[in-house]
Order: structure tokens, then C-alpha cells, then sequence
């Protein structure tokens, strides 16, 4: 990230080693490292005893409410055991299962360095529970570690939660994981109880004696006596935020010492407090400050200085830090804060009651900073919160390539799904241009045809931020969507790029479509110099996933012509990007392993060609009609391969999906033709239908979710199709891969690649 411009703030950086296995988005350092002790921290002693008695269990879960120092207790458990501990905080961003599965590769990469690697971080299409499991399974021989989960629930998205389910259940042997959450863990609690798999520790168990609540006040500097204490106890009923508030208006001298306080251990007894206790009691300034920030997730000097228009936010952060364990420090810097979240939610009340009207300015200003300091997603999130619909639109079309990119694709569609709920999709053709084409690329083709209508029914004049005409975007969507014939493709794509802005790395895919426009009429020669452009501008963007796909398609070109040398050097170079940056999950992916596989079949590699052709079988539910030439080149091109290898059920279901296609679309130049002819070839060999190359589209969605924990109605809700839809899938599937149950069908996809 960049660095911070308006003071000597470090931003929250990512934390990366160079390498591989690199997420390639960033994670926030502060995620990944527990709290250290402060003053008046209390050493949970009778807790952690009864931890470290059960070192055999994998699962501890720390379920209650908040002002229980669960936190707290995680934390001093993690520097009890040494230094193989990973840890990580969650938050509302890890609801893209990307996100998740990348912040506990990198946490886990800190204490196992095989972690990173392990992990297909940039997983634009596989679910995440399928990309847990398997990366579970590389760790399998790791040394035993301890794995800290904090804040679980913010966790909601439901692939997300199965994400963590999934590591609880598939630990290496001798690992541990603990679990905090607020409320009901993401794990199936119930089955890991019946196996004797899981300690849990609740609010009662978290309450603190008479011992542990003298230390509390004490550490607040209080000087009470026994019977006092005796009487606090008793009042908050061991409630350690109740117990640490008391103490503090104890020393205060207010009249809470002798009133007491409500029984009930709840979160409005800690905003009556500190409503009374801090509000009341502080400056003006100082209340002005604290609830003017609490629309900020996290703080910093400058950051503050430029929401309140003031300086010396620095100082007041570390100040208000000194005094009140409720403002929480989140680097060894101490230089980014954040409110507990009790009390944040006092202060954005009171912002709300007190001066609502400042609510959009203060975001909106928080939004610019942080896009200039380098955190867009951030950015967003305030842009959101201002609901400034121009404002987020023109982010997202700013930051989506780079997000789509990192494998964030339930970011992505949060956003489109945010700006969608108000209506602002049909005013925004550009956002809707880009909803229909991430959707296409994740092979949900119906949804993508309901986003290209609402763009097609837009408002196709003004022109983008970027300088960029909308009618340029809307070519862009006709262009990649082919649904008027080849020579429209070709006129759209120049269309667009003559429209679009020198900037915009949206350039390169269409030089990319004009040149396979020539492909596709079988003239090579034009379509060359054209793809070589291609490749050079997504080189300068930073498109690498769209760079394998140009080399893969010019090596194509080069087999067809017999030019076997440059063809192979071609997909080697593809293939190499796809691994290097882990876009092995990405649609376009699977051109390039297609073609990886076609080469090996010349060099006669066959042990290398069925790889490879194994790791495009697993893409080809992403194969639709959505974006139908790469498509349909990809199948023809398996359907190559799978001839030569004398495989007739996968040449013969990979040609039936292509089927499927060319009844939605028109012409494809040459591509039927191909078809044509290539099914022929298929009616000339012998053999069955049978073997796994034979497995549909919709059989090999159902593949990854085999090996996770997920029961078959839970498959089914993960795939929105009914159970009995899935039970079929799954005697299909048995029967191709010549097994009788889950288990086996398990392992032999694993040896076959799948």
C-alpha cells in the first residue's frame, strides 16, 4: 500500500513475503497478532489451566457475550504456547470466502511456511469450503499447530462459515484450533460434541471470582476493601466489563459506589455506563471527537485529522488508549485504534441522535483519504455508509479490475449487490457492463443475461470518470457476448476501444477479442500482430490472467499452422502465469490448460497431458454460454485431446456441452465447423461412455464438495438445486468413477486430479 500522505501514519499494510503463495491482495497485519497485555490485565489462570489439560482436543470454542474477555483469554493461551500459534481476527471483509481462505494462509504461512503455497489464494470460482479442504489436506504432514479464529462472528456468509467448519474438522493430527465468537460457533458443534472433539467455555465459565476481581481493581488502581469487593461481585455477578466499569467509577468518586449496579450482565449495562461515565464527563472537545470518529472501523492520527478537519488526532488516540482499555491499540506503533465495539456503538447512537447531519460529510471524507492512502475498499465501505451511489460506482469501476483479480470475487458481487438494491444499476451501464461480465465468468450465465439486459436498456451517452464513454462499455459487453456473428464481434470490440480510456485496462480485451475475431475466420496472419498488441497492454494493466489467455490462443494459432515449437513455447509461458499467480480457478484458466494439454499430446508427455486436461475438466462448469468463444474453444480443444487419448466419453461430453451452447448462440466462424468435424471423429473410436472424462458439468460442481463436510441437503443448498438433483448427480458420479460410496469416490478424484 502506499504510504500514508497526510502524516507519518503507516498504513495497514499487507502482510506479504515475496514468493510463492503471496496473497495478492493485502492483509492487515493487525488481523493476524493478538492483543498484548495492558495494564490491569487479568492472567485468566484457572482457565488456561483447564486448556492445557486438553491438549488432545482439537476444537475450543469461546462462545459469550461481549465484556467476557474472550479475546483476553485467547491471547494469553496463544503466548502460553509458544510461538506455533496462528492467529486471526476477523471482520465484515471476510465474507468474501477469498479473503478468509487468504488471511489464514497468511497466518498460517507465519508458523508452517508450506501454508502460503498450499493455498490457491486467488480462488475466483472454486468454493471455499472445497479450496479449505484441500488445503487442509497439503498440511496434513505439518508440525502440530495452534490456530486462533477471533471475532467469528462477523463471519455471515455461509461459504465463508463453511469455510471455518471445514478447518475444524479436518485438522492434522495433534493441531488445535479456538474458535471466540459472540454468538453460536460456525462449526456443527453437535458432531464434534458426539466425538469427544471440542472444549467449550462459556459466559459462566468466563465470569470472574472474588480472587481475579480483586486483580481487576487493583489493575484500575483502585483501593476498595474486601467486602467491597465481595459486594461488586456480587452485583455484576462476575461479569468481567461490569467488575473493570465499576472499578473505574469507583475511582471516579461518583455515586455508582454506593447505588450498585443493574444485575443484569447484558450490553446496555455498559452504555448506561459509559454514556454517564465518559460522556457526561468529558469535554467538549473530547465527546465532539469520540463520536464524530466512531464512524471509522479503524483510526489513526492522520486519518482523524482529516474526517474532523483538526491535527493532533494522533495525540488524542494514544491518550484516550492510556485510559480506557476500550480504545484499543492495533499495531506495535500504536498508531491505528479502534473503538471496542460496545463502545462504538455508544458513539455512533449518539452521533446519530446529536448531529446526523454530519454523518455523510464525515464518510465521505473518510472515503477520500482512504482512497488516496491506498485502501479502496475501505474507501467503499464509506462511500457506502454516505450512500453516495455516484461515489461507490465510480470506485468500484476504479477498483474492480484489481479485486477481480485477487480472487475477491464475493467482494465484487457485494458491491454490484449493494448499488442493485437501490436501483442504481440501469443509471450506471458501466457497473451493469461489469456485473454481466463477472457473472459470465463465474458461469452463472442466466444471472449474466439479466445484467446485459438491464445494461442494454440503459442510458448509453455521457461519458466515465475515466474519460471512457459508456457506449463504449456497452460495445465492450456486445463484443465479449458475440451474439450477432463474428464480423459484429470484431466491429464492437473496435467500437470499444476507441471509446474506452487510454487508461482503462479494458483496452486490452478487446484488441484480445479482434484478434481472435481473425482466429475465428482461420485468418492467422491478421490475427498475430493484433494479439501481440493484446498481450503488451494486459502486460502494462496488470491483467495476468488475461496475458495466459493471449499466449494460450496464439499457440493454438501456431499448432493449427504445424508450428509445434512456438505452439509449445507459447504454452509454456501461459501455463507458467496461471501458476505463478494462482489463477488456476479462474474461467479463463481453462483455455490455458487445454491448450497445455494439446502440446504434451505432441511431445508425446501423456502422464503431463492428462493433467492438465484434468485441471481444465474441473473449470468446465465455469463454460457457458455466458461467454460463449472461449468457451466453446476450450471444449473443441479438450475434445482434441481427449481423441488423442482415445477417451471417447470425454471428447463425447465435452462436445454435448459445446452442444448446449451453440443452441444460444449464432455464429462462431469456424468453431462449428470444428465441432462438426470432431464429432465425427468421436462416432470412429471405440469405447464406452463411461470413466470420469465422461462426467457433465453439472457432476464435476458437484465434485469439490465431496471431500468436505457438507451433507448432501447442505450440497445442495450450496449449489441451489434440490437434493434429489444432487443424489442423481452423485449415482452418475459413482458409477463413471467406478466407485460405491463417498469415501472412495473421494480418493480416486484426488488420483485422477479432479
Amino acid at each position: 500500500m502506499n504510504q500514508a500522505v497526510n502524516g507519518s501514519t503507516r498504513p495497514l499494510q499487507a502482510d506479504t513475503d515475496p514468493g510463492a503463495g503471496v496473497p495478492a491482495f493485502e492483509v492487515v497485519p493487525a488481523k493476524l497478532e493478538p492483543p498484548g497485555d495492558r495494564p490491569g490485565t487479568v492472567a485468566r489462570t484457572v482457565l488456561l489451566d483447564r486448556l492445557a489439560a486438553l491438549p488432545h482436543i482439537p476444537l475450543i470454542g469461546v462462545v459469550a457475550p461481549p465484556g467476557y474477555g474472550k479475546t483476553t483469554l485467547l491471547a494469553q493461551w496463544a503466548r502460553l504456547r509458544g510461538p506455533a500459534v496462528a492467529w486471526l481476527s476477523c471482520d465484515d471483509g471476510d465474507n468474501d470466502p477469498a479473503v478468509l481462505l487468504a488471511g489464514l494462509a497468511t497466518a498460517l504461512g507465519r508458523v508452517v511456511p508450506a501454508a502460503r503455497a498450499a493455498l490457491p489464494v486467488a480462488s475466483s470460482s472454486t468454493l471455499g469450503v472445497a479450496a479449505m479442504s484441500e488445503f487442509m489436506f497439503a498440511l496434513d504432514s505439518a508440525a502440530p499447530v495452534r490456530v486462533v479464529i477471533d471475532h467469528a462472528e462477523a463471519v455471515t456468509n455461509a461459504e465463508s462459515r463453511n469455510v471455518l467448519a471445514q478447518l475444524a474438522l479436518n485438522l492434522p493430527s495433534g493441531w488445535q484450533v479456538a474458535i471466540a465468537s459472540r454468538h453460536a460457533l460456525p462449526v456443527p458443534v453437535g458432531r464434534l460434541r458426539a466425538r469427544g472433539e471440542i472444549v467449550e467455555i462459556g459466559s459462566g465459565d468466563l465470569t470472574m471470582d472474588r480472587s481475579e476481581a480483586s486483580l481487576l481493581i487493583a489493575g484500575a488502581h483502585v483501593d476498595v476493601s474486601e467486602a467491597q469487593v465481595d459486594s461488586l461481585v456480587a452485583r455484576t455477578e462476575g461479569w468481567p466489563a461490569g467488575l473493570y466499569l465499576s472499578a473505574l467509577s469507583i475511582r471516579a468518586g461518583t455515586s455508582h459506589r454506593d447505588a450498585g449496579f443493574a444485575q443484569a450482565r447484558d450490553e446496555s449495562y455498559m452504555t448506561d455506563y459509559l454514556r454517564v461515565e465518559l460522556l457526561d464527563r468529558a469535554s467538549p472537545a473530547e465527546v465532539s471527537f469520540l463520536i464524530r470518529t466512531s464512524v471509522l472501523d479503524r483510526m489513526s492520527g492522520p486519518l482523524c485529522d482529516a474526517v474532523l478537519s483538526i491535527a493532533g488526532s494522533a495525540r488524542i488516540l494514544d491518550d484516550l488508549a492510556r485510559r480506557n482499555l476500550l480504545v484499543i491499540p492495533l499495531d506495535r506503533h500504536q498508531e491505528w485504534y479502534r473503538y471496542h465495539q460496545v463502545l462504538r456503538r455508544l458513539l455512533r447512537a449518539e452521533l446519530q441522535r446529536r448531529v446526523p447531519e454530519a454523518v455523510r460529510t464525515l464518510n465521505l471524507r473518510a472515503s477520500q483519504w482512504l482512497w488516496t492512502n491506498g485502501m479502496p475498499e475501505a474507501a467503499i465501505r464509506h462511500a457506502q455508509a454516505a450512500g453516495d451511489t455516484d461515489r461507490v460506482a465510480q470506485l468500484v469501476l476504479d477498483a474492480g479490475p484489481s479485486v477481480w483479480a485477487s480472487g475477491r470475487v464475493e467482494t465484487i458481487l457485494r458491491w454490484m449487490e449493494w448499488l442493485e438494491e437501490r436501483n442504481a444499476v440501469k443509471q450506471y451501464p458501466a457497473i451493469a457492463a461489469h456485473g454481466a461480465l463477472t457473472l459470465a465468468l463465474l458461469g452463472r450465465a442466466e444471472e449474466a443475461e439479466r445484467w446485459s439486459t438491464v445494461t442494454e436498456s440503459g442510458d448509453s451517452s455521457g461519458t466515465l470518470a475515466d474519460g471512457s464513454t459508456v457506449e463504449s462499455m456497452l460495445s465492450f459487453l456486445r463484443a465479449i457476448r458475440c451474439r450477432d456473428g463474428i464480423a459484429a464481434m470484431r466491429r464492437d470490440a473496435r467500437d470499444s476501444w476507441t471509446g474506452l480510456s487510454p487508461s482503462s485496462p479494458h483496452r486490452a480485451t478487446m484488441l484480445y477479442t479482434e484478434g481472435i475475431s481473425y482466429l475465428l475466420q482461420d485468418d492467422p496472419d491478421q490475427a498475430e500482430p493484433i494479439l501481440a498488441n493484446a498481450y503488451d497492454d494486459a502486460v502494462k494493466a496488470g491483467v495476468r490472467p488475461l496475458t495466459a489467455l493471449v499466449l494460450a490462443e496464439r499457440s493454438l494459432a501456431a499448432a493449427a499452422q504445424d508450428q509445434w515449437p512456438t505452439a509449445e513455447a507459447l504454452a509454456g509461458r501461459a501455463l507458467a502465469i496461471v501458476e505463478d499467480g494462482h489463477f488456476d480457478e479462474y474461467c479463463t484458466s481453462a483455455l490455458v490448460y487445454a491448450c497445455a494439454a494439446g502440446t504434451a499430446v505432441h511431445l508425446g508427455t501423456l502422464v503431463d497431458a492428462r493433467s492438465h486436461l484434468a485441471r481444465a475438466a474441473r473449470l468446465r462448469p465455469l463454460l457457458t454460454y455466458a461467454l460463449p468463444v472461449v468457451s466453446v474453444q476450450t471444449l473443441l480443444q479438450m475434445a482434441r485431446v481427449y481423441i488423442a487419448l482415445a477417451a471417447a466419453g470425454g471428447a463425447g461430453a465435452v462436445l454435448q456441452q459445446a452442444a448446449a451452447i451453440r443452441r444460444r448462440c449464432g455464429d462462431l466462424g469456424t468453431l462449428w465447423v470444428q465441432a462438426d468435424e470432431l464429432q465425427s471423429q468421436v462416432r470412429q473410436l471405440s469405447g464406452g461412455d463411461g470413466g470420469a472424462s465422461s462426467l457433465t458439468a453439472a457432476e464435476l460442481r458437484v465434485l469439490p464438495l465431496l471431500s468436505t463436510h457438507l451433507s448432501i441437503a447442505e450440497i445442495a443448498r450450496e449449489l441451489h438445486v434440490s437434493r434429489d438433483t444432487v443424489k442423481s448427480h452423485l449415482t452418475s458420479i459413482y458409477r463413471k468413477l467406478g466407485v460405491t460410496g463417498r469415501g472412495s469416490a473421494v480418493k480416486r478424484v484426488a488420483e485422477l486430479g479432479l
